[in-house]
C-alpha cells in the first residue's frame, strides 16, 4: 500500500477534477462561456503527454550511457503512452477550437505544430518496428528521441509565441493566468493536471511490466 500511495493519489484526483470539472461553478467569459471547463481535460492532456515524452528522454539517455534493454523499454512505453495522451489532447482541442472558432482546425501555429511533432513521435514509433535488430534499434531510436524532445517543445511552446496565434498566451494573446479566473477555477484545473499526470506514468509503468513479461518469455522460449 506505501507503493501505491500515488496511484491512490491520482485516482482521487481524477475523480475530483471530473466531478468538480462538470458540476462546480465557472466564471463567465466571451467567447468561452461554459467551454471554459474543457481547460480541466484537454491542458492536462498535454501536460500528461509532455511529462511522459521528457521521462522517454531521461531514460533514452540512460540508455545510451547504461545499455541496458530494460532503460530502452521503459522510454518507448513512455513516448507509446504519451502518444495516446497526445491523440486524446488534440481531440479535445479540435472541440473547443470548434466551438470556440467555428472551426475544428484553423490555421494555428500551434496546432499546426502539434501536428507536427504528433508526426515525429509517429515516425519514432515506426523506426523501431523497422529495425530487428535489437540494440541497434534502441541505440538509433534513442539517438532520434533525444532530438525530437527538443524540437516538439519549440514546435509547440517557442514557435507559437513568436507568431500570431489563437492560442491564449501566445501571438500576444493573453495566458490563462491573465484572465479574469476565479478560485474555484484553480482549484479544479491544478488537481486535473497532477491527476491526469500521475495516471499517465501508471499507464506507462503498466505497459512497461507487460513488456518486461513478454521479453522474458520470449528469452525463455
Amino acid at each position: 500500500m506505501t507503493k501505491s500511495w500515488w496511484k491512490l493519489l491520482g485516482c482521487a484526483l481524477l475523480l475530483y477534477s471530473v466531478i468538480g470539472g462538470f458540476l462546480m461553478p465557472v466564471p463567465v467569459l466571451p467567447i468561452l462561456n461554459e467551454s471554459i471547463r474543457n481547460l480541466y481535460f484537454h491542458v492536462p492532456m498535454w501536460f500528461a503527454m509532455i511529462s511522459l515524452y521528457f521521462v522517454s528522454v531521461v531514460y533514452s539517455l540512460k540508455y545510451l550511457g547504461s545499455g541496458k534493454i530494460e532503460d530502452d523499454l521503459l522510454a518507448v512505453e513512455s513516448v507509446n503512452t504519451g502518444v495516446i495522451f497526445c491523440f486524446f489532447g488534440l481531440i479535445s482541442g479540435s472541440l473547443w477550437a470548434n466551438i470556440t472558432w467555428g472551426d475544428p482546425w484553423p490555421n494555428d501555429p500551434k496546432l499546426n505544430g502539434s501536428a507536427i511533432a504528433t508526426l515525429m513521435y509517429l515516425a519514432y514509433l515506426v523506426l523501431r518496428n523497422a529495425i530487428d535488430e535489437e540494440q541497434k534499434r534502441a541505440k538509433i531510436s534513442a539517438v532520434y528521441n533525444v532530438f525530437a524532445f527538443p524540437v516538439m517543445i519549440v514546435l509547440i511552446y517557442i514557435l507559437p509565441k513568436l507568431t500570431d496565434s489563437l492560442h491564449p498566451g501566445s501571438g500576444g494573446n493573453a495566458a490563462f493566468s491573465a484572465l479574469p479566473m476565479d478560485n474555484m477555477l484553480r482549484l479544479v484545473f491544478y488537481p486535473a493536471v497532477l491527476g491526469w499526470v500521475l495516471t499517465a506514468v501508471w499507464i506507462m509503468t503498466l505497459r512497461y511490466r507487460i513488456r518486461l513479461l513478454e521479453n522474458r518469455h520470449n528469452t525463455i522460449s
